[in-house]
């Protein structure tokens, strides 16, 4: 996979980035941890400018987002409740559940869109629940632009750092999400038991 990113950067440049990063999003297999440091290292060689690197690596981010936030917008609340409430009991699943979670996207959900983009793994699910919750598509493009900025920049400016050695970034990022992706499944598991007790 990193010898094709890298053969896409090289012959087609900033394009190729955009592409990338777009794809990123709606196909997370495709990892920015390889993208943005390949990038940076392009930069690092002379070949790249770094600033554009990460102007359109945020870009191309930002775009991504937009094909699940419209997914999310299109099936909204009102239609996951009458699921949920339909056959959400086998996962112990229920309208006022849904709805509980769109009320705490709505309080949380600027900062969820912000921080979210710098988690790997679920940087590019949060667009669902955003499109869901009805956030404003400008504050949703506004905290995804700043948070996928601040991404791009640490991860091309780690590649532009490393040189040669930009593939090792994914080594030290790749284990920081499966750190959250832990939390959450603690967290998920956590709430599914309490659920259960309460039921019963």
């Amino acid at each position: 996979m990193a010898e094709w990113v890298q053969n896409l950067m090289d012959s087609m440049g900033y394009v190729g980035i955009l592409l990338l990063m777009i794809l990123e999003n709606v196909f997370p297999p495709i990892p920015s941890e390889l993208i943005m440091p390949s990038a940076g290292f392009a930069a690092s060689r002379g070949d790249l400018n770094i600033v554009m690197v990460i102007v359109v690596g945020t870009a191309g981010s930002v775009l991504g987002t937009l094909p699940l936030y419209y997914l999310g917008r299109v099936f909204g609340e009102d239609k996951l409740v009458k699921w949920a409430d339909k056959y959400g009991k086998w996962l112990t699943l229920s309208g006022k559940d849904i709805k509980k979670a769109d009320d705490w996207f709505d309080q949380h959900g600027t900062k969820a869109v912000l921080f979210g983009r710098l988690v790997p793994g679920i940087r590019s699910l949060l667009s669902l629940p955003a499109g869901m919750s009805e956030m404003p598509l400008p504050k949703f493009l506004i905290y995804s632009a700043i948070g996928s900025a601040i991404w791009a920049s640490i991860l091309a400016g780690a590649g532009y750092l490393l040189g040669e050695n930009y593939d090792r970034v994914e080594q030290y990022v790749g284990p920081a999400g499966y750190v959250v992706l832990g939390m959450l499944a603690v967290a998920a598991v956590v709430w599914f038991v309490r659920r259960k007790k309460a039921q019963s």
